[in-house]
């Protein structure tokens, strides 16, 4: 029984959901503003909804594993998900809205058969993995930095190229587990260069990460070292990971890497 609910709530987005929320709120901590709400709320309905709709909406074609048994339930659970989404959008800016439909048009272009040969971009080689990182970069940095920022400041040009790096940096878990599944047209990073050097490619990301903060106009101590403490976290996950890894190693591990991150923001935001 736990099991089942526990197998819902991860192939339910929600799990996915929470941690895109929690990049979203180490966005605000990071530039020092309050966490909104409202905005929060917003992002965690819209991630569900792109989410589910990529995954069990049918056209997916790649997606290399069976949808789950209970997909009438999640399909009704996403519905009601998608009507909390638009409800909310209507307390939502403009410039909110603006965002989200850049998001989401990345989105139905990832799931649907736009391009030619009846392909999506999810099924464009070795596009995947970069969409991944664009997307939650633009949902996660831009979309709670937008009324509060200009955002093509030095610092939230940085911090964006920092998130795209670690979303690219956590996806490789997942690229590695699904090594034995995904079509070799789809071109992969472990596909390309193998698992030991996708593991490489992400100590190196990580790095690339922790040393941009230091080009950054302001450098609070407390966004540095958590930071620094999500990295480690972060490199000891890629190392690792393997094609026979756990059943929730990267979907619920990996993926709860975010909400560490916020954890430790808060963290030191209060004693530093």
């Amino acid at each position: 029984m736990l099991k089942s609910i526990f197998n819902f709530y991860i192939n339910s987005s929600l799990h996915v959901a929470i941690a895109v929320v929690c990049l979203s709120a180490v966005s605000f901590l990071n530039f020092g503003y309050n966490l909104s709400g409202s905005i929060l709320l917003f992002i965690f309905w819209g991630t569900v909804t792109g989410y589910n709709f990529v995954k069990y909406a049918g056209i997916a074609k790649f997606h290399h594993s069976n949808l789950p048994p209970n997909l009438k339930l999640l399909q009704l659970f996403s519905l009601i998900i998608f009507m909390g989404m638009i409800v909310s959008a209507f307390n939502q800016p403009p410039a909110i809205l603006f965002i989200a439909a850049i998001s989401g048009g990345f989105t139905l272009l990832y799931a649907l058969p736009v391009f030619s040969k009846n392909r999506n971009l999810r099924a464009l080689p070795g596009l995947k993995i970069y969409v991944i990182g664009l997307v939650v970069s633009i949902v996660t940095v831009l979309m709670p930095l937008v009324l509060y920022e200009e955002l093509l400041e030095r610092d939230i040009l940085i911090e964006f190229l920092q998130r795209f790096l670690m979303v690219i940096a956590l996806v490789i878990p997942f690229e590695i587990r699904d090594l034995k599944f995904d079509l070799i047209q789809l071109n992969t990073i472990p596909q390309k260069i193998g698992v030991a050097r996708s593991k490489i490619l992400g100590y190196i990301l990580v790095s690339l990460v922790v040393s941009a903060e230091f080009l950054k106009q302001e450098i609070l101590p407390e966004n540095l070292v958590s930071l620094i403490g999500v990295g480690i976290i972060t490199l000891l996950f890629l190392k690792g990971s393997q094609i026979k890894q756990g059943e929730y190693y990267a979907s619920f591990w990996v993926e709860a890497i975010p909400v560490m991150w916020l954890f430790l923001q808060i963290g030191f935001t209060g004693v530093m």
